[in-house]
């Protein structure tokens, strides 16, 4: 038996704006990376996301990215390492804040988009997240993609890490993730995305986008809940875990 976590990235509504499919997605996954108001959600968001992770046994994790609602997160940004610290500490904070009112555990920390990707190449803006993880709770799960600097900063500072791999994206040669601004960085076949997935969790290979066999680590999988077809993906994702008998990880102790 193999043990995959199955994360989302959720909590993206903003006002009267609505994204994604919260409650039915949190009906099938283990983490809930939730948005903490700088690339999207808000204060009623946050509190109704965590009541629903709760009421689902799902864990919870802050999801900070950079203050761009209007990019949804995914511009880069030339923010220095001290801000970026700063910007993490406040957003883990923020949510933390409901989850303790809600009498439940922040699991995890995980970073969005374009702050994402650029603590994934860049070491500097790394160790700004990592510090501030370990700075306000050095017992929380950092979340970063399989083989980056993110992960490789976080256990230099003694963080629990979780290698991270994605459903629905392509990959370039050195284990990076295409950019969304590139026509082929997002899969549409769920079926071939499936494969892949499992391909990774089981071999721990996936193919980049020039044929390149790339070694890689699959602690969570993600799916990303502003897709139209997210919950399709996971439903199709789980029935083919079952038959790979991979169990879906409901706790990391």
């Amino acid at each position: 038996m193999s043990y995959i976590d199955l994360n989302c990235d959720l909590g993206e509504s903003y006002g009267l704006f609505k994204i994604g499919n919260d409650k039915e997605v949190l009906k099938h996954i283990s983490s809930a990376n939730i948005a903490c108001g700088y690339h999207a959600g808000d204060h009623n968001v946050m509190m109704e996301t965590i009541q629903m992770a709760k009421k689902y046994h799902v864990n919870i994790g802050a999801h900070p990215g950079f203050p761009d609602l209007l990019g949804f997160g995914r511009r880069e940004m030339k923010v220095s390492p001290r801000e970026i610290y700063n910007l993490i500490l406040y957003q883990i904070g923020a949510l933390s804040a409901f989850a303790k009112a809600q009498e439940v555990k922040l699991v995890h920390v995980k970073p969005h988009g374009a702050l994402y990707n650029m603590a994934a190449k860049s070491r500097p803006i790394a160790d700004a997240i990592t510090q501030a993880v370990a700075d306000y709770d050095s017992s929380l799960i950092l979340f970063g993609l399989s083989g980056s600097e993110l992960i490789e900063s976080g256990k230099e500072k003694g963080l629990m890490t979780a290698q991270e791999v994605f459903a629905d994206r392509t990959y370039q040669p050195d284990g990076t993730l295409t950019s969304r601004n590139d026509r082929n960085s997002i899969i549409h076949d769920l079926k071939f995305a499936v494969q892949r997935i499992i391909r990774m969790v089981k071999e721990g290979k996936v193919t980049a986008t020039d044929g390149t066999e790339i070694a890689i680590t699959a602690d969570t999988v993600c799916i990303h809940g502003d897709e139209p077809a997210a919950l399709e993906f996971i439903i199709e994702l789980k029935h083919a875990f079952r038959n790979e008998n991979i169990a879906i990880r409901k706790s990391w102790s």
